[in-house]
């Protein structure tokens, strides 16, 4: 950008060469061809935290307002003003913004000078001039960090003066107590006493002096301190006297009616207001750290949300400020303030995540203190991008494990990477640790062994109201629903820890989201969404399901219940299975684009078998395994659906069998006479086996299996096989001990201790190799030999006497390709067919991550995600 750029957009403001403010950013915007959002505006002083989050649905739900001419006088407004400051109402007038006041003001004010302090906010001398009233200006000493001498300032006040003086100051962020202008104004009560306190709210323990003396006049923002410059809104308390005649002076309906209804709120909003105060201080001293260890800068400090620096080195401001916009970085050149001399410049107090890209395109720039640059060195984030949804099951997981292997065909070291997953189908690590195995999954597709790195933190519900919390692989405990909520700060630090470590090792993550971050009753304790987004860096593509309907409502409506900061996440949004030729949703495209500002990146077709694992029991329940009956010779498999299902997954190899009816029971009605009955995991046995027995299905199994029918059950569904069930330390339930199905002799034991590992061995009867894992609070005792050999020299498993019903804890063992044929001919021979004659069906997730690849490669645009990637 060329300097006379950059002059321009500090100088210019429709035509007039006299502006000389900060947060122009228009005109920058325009020279460099960049989206507003793009820019890192830090000549402009607004709230770091961003605007309260009910902004959006504040306006929108006053939108209606705007058919109407808003009340000219703000009178609801102007109540809560005289309520909150406890000031006579008639002294309080709503403006277009405090300036507005300002500029009217001495039009109705008798004095003979205005004394101010400089350097101050420019528009007090400007005002001053325009109206032809003499300016005697007080430099402050930058030897005393420029704090305004009151005694001074005292001595010099004659009758019929104007005292102007912002406090807190801008641009030097210092105050001046509230005690010692009501002294002065006491002292001098024929001087006027104008207080700027338009950054009065940024400073803790700020008090106002609104109506403290009849001398005393107060300009206020809203605009600033709620993030809403753009919204233009103020307020002044002054004597009734010049309230009125100032009423005069002003025009009808300066004041929106948006304006007015946030204005209404936004002073009511006093949780927001201490949040606001509090984070403020905490970005502000971090980063006043931060350019302290700049050796040619020096640093003023400053109670308000800016900070006043001056240049000590060569390098001056305007060369400075070319170096940072090519950063698109702008600062706010101080050369304008009347009492500041070359080479001041002010910045604004940001988020802390912009103030360390400030301070790090700065250190491309200044030289840093030798001790300060190691102490102080950030590391700079894996290049990171982040699926997340309208809804559950929109297929994040899918597409996460699809951009994983996209990603490593094009020769990029990638992993994946999920904070916080609920779901009861887990996983055991090599190392025995537990993960969900969503994340598993797509480790695979990136050719990568598991890793408890890239799930942290796995929930896995055993209750409507609570579940068993699993961090870095090893379980902590059960929690209720709120006791999670108290743990997950403690939670969000294992998981940040993590994804860094993670990050080091590759070169991009792609991250999943859960839900959807339009989840208003989850967003403030949310740490698997847009918080973990902002934590990792990374841009956001928010998927929805066509196939559902509603899909761009939800695009729509997800983005109008973000706040700012996460709207500013998101990147574009993924139609995701959609039936058809997508070039006919443009319109839809189109219109989205218009409401949000945000395009749609690709669309994702409808896969009806694609073959990867889903994520939880929400595909389970929408029929994903409810199979087509074939028209060969087949066995029937019913899988019984429990309320706690887990690990469902040790299922799914049955489904590419061609000779296999695969079956989803649920009532007892449904149960009909299948070959095979399997009863799979769960993460409430107790709460399971009862509901099997009130529904009547527990009665309708053991009937099939004395009738012969095949009952396999694994992990929770074996414990179910046996005689009782014992849980002393209440582990899954507060039931003690239950009777069970009784068609296997053996009891279990629910330990406090949880079993995570991997097995390998051999099926004793088949003499067939299996590989999986178990996880399991049981210890079960059983009279008959084991049916599972492992090469550790353990063993599981056991079987009635006729074999035919058996169970294991080992997850994955129809995994097993020779395994799991042996089973099916099997259950062939005992239905008088012959063995399968057919090829042998591979349950192998290679081909299938290299087709969902190819689909995802061409409905996606690549080129944007690259681009989003930094890759």
């Amino acid at each position: 950008m060329t300097p006379s750029l950059l002059k321009q957009a500090e100088n210019m403001k429709t035509g007039d060469s006299s502006y000389g403010h900060g947060g122009n950013i228009h005109t920058v915007s325009r020279a460099k061809g960049l989206e507003l959002e793009s820019i890192l505006d830090f000549s402009a002083n607004i709230n770091p935290l961003g605007p309260p989050e009910w902004l959006r649905s504040c306006v929108s739900r006053e939108l209606d307002s705007i058919l109407h001419y808003p009340d000219p006088s703000a009178s609801e407004l102007a109540g809560i003003i005289s309520e909150r400051y406890r000031v006579p109402l008639e002294t309080v007038l709503v403006a277009n913004g405090s300036t507005e006041l300002l500029y009217q003001l001495p039009r109705v004010l008798d004095c003979k000078r205005a004394v101010i302090p400089t350097p101050c906010y420019i528009d007090y001398i400007k005002v001053m001039e325009l109206a032809g009233i003499p300016v005697h200006t007080l430099p402050l000493d930058p030897e005393q960090d420029f704090v305004a001498d009151v005694k001074r300032i005292s001595y010099t006040l004659m009758p019929g003066d104007l005292l102007i003086l912002g406090t807190p100051n801008n641009p030097t962020g210092k105050c001046v107590a509230a005690a010692d202008i009501i002294a002065m104004s006491s002292a001098h009560p024929q001087v006027l006493f104008l207080i700027d306190e338009a950054f009065l709210d940024f400073v803790q323990g700020g008090q106002s002096v609104a109506a403290a003396a009849s001398n005393i006049l107060t300009l206020h923002s809203l605009t600033k301190f709620y993030a809403i410059p753009g919204l233009r809104l103020g307020f002044g308390v002054f004597p009734a006297t010049i309230a009125n005649n100032l009423r005069r002076l002003l025009p009808p309906w300066t004041v929106n009616s948006l304006a007015q209804k946030v204005g209404e709120r936004a002073l009511l909003d006093r949780e927001y207001w201490q949040e606001s105060g509090q984070y403020c201080v905490e970005c502000r001293n971090s980063f006043q750290e931060g350019l302290s260890a700049f050796t040619d800068l020096q640093v003023f400090p400053s109670e308000a949300n800016y900070l006043l620096l001056r240049l000590k080195g060569k390098l001056t401001v305007s060369e400075l400020q070319e170096q940072l916009a090519e950063h698109t970085i702008l600062i706010r050149d101080c050369a304008n303030y009347r009492g500041l001399g070359t080479g001041y410049f002010r910045v604004a107090v940001r988020s802390h995540q912009e103030n360390l890209q400030f301070l790090d395109a700065l250190a491309k720039i200044l030289p840093v203190s030798a001790k300060e640059k190691r102490n102080k060195v950030r590391p700079k984030k894996t290049p990171a991008i982040m699926f997340q949804g309208t809804s559950s099951n929109a297929g994040k997981s899918v597409l996460t494990a699809a951009l994983c292997r996209i990603l490593l065909q094009d020769g990029v070291r990638v992993a994946p990477f999920k904070s916080q997953n609920m779901s009861l189908n887990s996983f055991v690590t090599l190392n025995g640790l537990e993960m969900g195995r969503a994340q598993v999954v797509q480790a695979q597709a990136a050719r990568l062994d598991p890793d408890v790195r890239m799930n942290p933190i796995l929930l896995k519900p055993n209750s409507d109201t609570g579940s068993q919390v699993i961090v870095k692989g090893r379980p902590v405990g059960n929690m209720s629903v709120m006791e999670y909520v108290h743990y997950k700060e403690k939670a969000m630090q294992v998981a940040c820890q993590c994804y860094d470590e993670l990050a080091a090792d590759y070169q991009a993550i792609v991250l999943e989201g859960a839900g959807s971050p339009g989840e208003v009753n989850l967003k403030r304790h949310d740490i698997v969404n847009m918080r973990m987004a902002r934590y990792a860096e990374s841009p956001v593509i928010l998927v929805g399901d066509i196939d559902r309907g509603g899909v761009y409502a939800s695009f729509v409506g997800t983005m109008e219940v973000l706040n700012q900061w996460e709207r500013r996440l998101v990147a574009g949004f993924l139609v995701n299975r959609f039936r058809g030729k997508s070039s006919l949703l443009q319109d839809a495209h189109d219109y989205v684009l218009a409401h949000t500002g945000k395009e749609v990146l690709g669309v994702i077709p409808y896969l009806a078998n694609h073959g990867i694992p889903e994520e939880d029991s929400v595909s389970f329940k929408d029929g994903l395994f409810q199979g087509t009956r074939p028209v060969q010779e087949h066995i029937e498999i019913a899988l019984i659906s429990l309320p706690h299902i887990s690990n469902f997954t040790d299922i799914e190899p049955f489904i590419e069998e061609a000779d296999v009816y695969l079956r989803v029971v649920s009532q007892p009605a449904d149960l009909g006479s299948p070959d095979v009955i399997i009863l799979p995991g769960s993460k409430n046995v107790i709460g399971d086996l009862c509901s099997l027995v009130e529904s009547g299905l527990a009665a309708e199994i053991r009937k099939r299996a004395e009738q012969g029918c095949e009952v396999v059950g694994i992990c929770g569904g074996y414990q179910m096989l046996g005689a009782s069930i014992e849980d002393p330390h209440g582990i899954e339930s507060t039931a003690h001990k239950i009777q069970g199905l009784a068609l296997i002799d053996m009891h279990t034991f629910l330990a406090p201790d949880k079993t995570l590992v991997r097995k390998e061995g051999i099926h004793i009867p088949s003499g067939q190799a299996v590989v999986g894992y178990e996880i399991h609070h049981g210890l079960t005792r059983a009279s008959t030999p084991s049916l599972f050999s492992y090469k550790d020299h353990s063993s599981c498993g056991t079987a009635s006497e006729s074999g035919f019903i058996w169970g294991s804890y080992l997850h994955g063992l129809f995994d097993s390709d020779l395994f799991r044929r042996w089973f099916i001919d099997r259950a062939r021979l005992r239905k008088c067919l012959k063995p399968y004659s057919g090829p042998l069906c591979s349950y192998n997730l290679e081909p299938a991550f290299d087709r969902l690849a190819d689909v995802v490669r061409r409905g996606i645009d690549m080129d944007r995600v690259y681009q989003l990637l930094g890759l």
